[in-house]
Formats: structure tokens, C-alpha cells, sequence
């Protein structure tokens, strides 16, 4: 017997939502065919679906293929970032700063920006500081090379043809190449050390922060002063810590309410 469904129910939104979980992590590009299949709708309703979607930045079409974006990431960091995420983390990032005695922050991917979450001051006087809502482009920051890493690489290059990568500094990476190779150097790694590109003499230390399936959403850094640090030693000492870091926080999303 088919569901019943209250009087203010819109079935346009319920066939838009079968279209999008119709893609799944076996299943990220599938044909107009298999889509109308997956979504249970004939392929002119997927159809008008799907190109609606492509319109609206949330599913790329290659040739005949569609597959989602990044930018369907925006629920669930919204849905993330209002159940008290920041909260989360933000002790973890004060321990950190404790640690490091630099500024620590966490933040997430919103389309080809990135946006800061939570984020502790360095207790010295003269440091960086960077308010949480602040939005950067993710090709110029540590914590954005991260998130991008974690994007496949078929739907980064789709996204970043309709993005032109401005540079923040003369040190940014503005080139699709240069910045591909790059992500594809960080995801063997698992770290970023990024100097120059979002201010001269900043450099940027981030790792991932990963879901309870193993998905990166959400990456932290240590940010400071390049006069004051070696490469060499910020590998040594800062990158561990971080990676703890995010260790822990993910150990407290697994025994938040509703993950038990």
C-alpha cells in the first residue's frame, strides 16, 4: 500500500531527492537510463530532474554521464556545523594551541571556497587571526588543498574548468596542472604544508578530518609565521599533533548522540 503522505507533501521535491540518492559511492556516474532506473521515474521526468540540477550547480554532465559535485557537500555541512560540531572541536583545537602556542582553526568546503567553522587565537601578542564565517578560495589555504584532495578527481576537474584560480599572492597556485598534481601529491601524503599562498610569510599546516564512514568533511590547521619555523621541524612536530587532533575530534563525533 503506497505511504501516505500529509497535504502540504510536494512530490516535485520528493522526485528531486530520489534523482540525488540515486548516486552513491559505487555509483557516482550513471547514465539518464540509470538514474531513472535507480530514482524509480520515466527518463523524461529524470531527464528535466537532472538538467535542473546541472543548471544549479549541484550534478556536472560529461558527455552523456551525470555525477553529483561538490557542491551537494553544502547540506551536510550545514546539517554538521549546526549539531555542534565547532563545539566539538573547539576544545581539541585549544589543547592544540596549548601545544603549538599558534593559532588552530577547522573548516569545511563550500564549493571551490572554503569556509572557517571554529577557529582558537595564538596566545602571542603579534599572530594570526582569522574570524570564523571568514570564506577563502580553497586553492590558496592548507586546509582547502585538503578538502580538495578529498574531492574525485573527475568531478574536481569539472568544478574547477568553471573557476578561475585567482591568485591571492604571486605564490598561489593558478594553474588546473599545477594545482592537480598538487592534490594528487597531498592524498599520498595526508598533510598539507602550504607557504605563501594566502599571505606572504603565512604558512599553513592542515590534515582531514574524516566522517564515521571514512569521508574527509572537514579538515583543521595550525597557521603562524614562516620567519619563525622550518618545514623540516613543523613536519616533525606540528603535523603529529594535528593529525592527533583530528583523531580525537573524530572519536568524539562517533559517540555523539544519534552516532551511538
Amino acid at each position: 500500500m503506497p505511504q501516505q503522505r500529509g497535504e502540504h507533501f510536494v512530490r516535485a521535491v520528493e522526485r528531486t531527492m530520489s534523482v540525488l540518492r540515486a548516486f552513491t559511492a559505487e555509483r557516482a556516474e550513471l547514465s539518464l537510463t540509470e538514474v531513472a532506473q535507480a530514482a524509480d521515474l520515466d527518463r523524461a521526468g529524470a531527464r528535466r530532474i537532472l538538467l535542473t540540477l546541472v543548471e544549479l550547480g549541484y550534478v556536472q554532465q560529461t558527455d552523456r554521464r551525470y555525477a553529483l559535485t561538490p557542491q551537494v557537500l553544502e547540506f551536510g555541512h550545514a546539517y554538521l556545523t549546526s549539531r555542534s560540531l565547532p563545539q566539538i572541536a573547539e576544545p581539541h583545537l585549544q589543547e592544540l594551541t596549548r601545544q603549538v602556542r599558534e593559532m588552530t582553526a577547522m573548516a569545511v568546503l563550500e564549493g571551490t571556497e572554503i569556509r572557517y567553522i571554529a577557529q582558537v587565537p595564538s596566545p602571542k601578542l603579534l599572530s594570526v587571526t582569522i574570524p570564523v564565517g571568514t570564506r577563502f578560495p580553497a586553492h590558496a589555504t592548507s586546509m582547502g588543498k585538503v578538502l580538495l584532495a578529498a574531492v574525485p578527481p573527475e568531478r574536481l576537474e569539472a568544478s574547477l574548468r568553471s573557476v578561475e584560480l585567482a591568485p591571492v599572492t604571486p605564490h598561489t597556485v593558478t594553474t588546473r596542472q599545477e594545482l592537480l598534481a598538487e592534490l594528487a601529491a597531498v592524498r599520498k601524503r595526508g598533510f598539507v604544508i602550504a607557504d605563501d599562498g594566502l599571505e606572504e610569510g603565512l604558512r599553513g599546516v592542515a590534515v582531514p578530518v574524516r566522517d564515521t564512514d571514512g569521508r574527509v568533511f572537514a579538515a583543521v590547521n595550525v597557521s603562524l609565521y614562516k620567519h619563525g619555523s622550518t618545514e623540516e621541524g613543523v613536519q616533525r612536530e606540528i603535523v603529529p599533533l594535528l593529525a592527533r587532533t583530528a583523531a580525537r575530534i573524530e572519536a568524539d563525533l562517533r559517540v555523539r548522540p544519534g552516532n551511538r
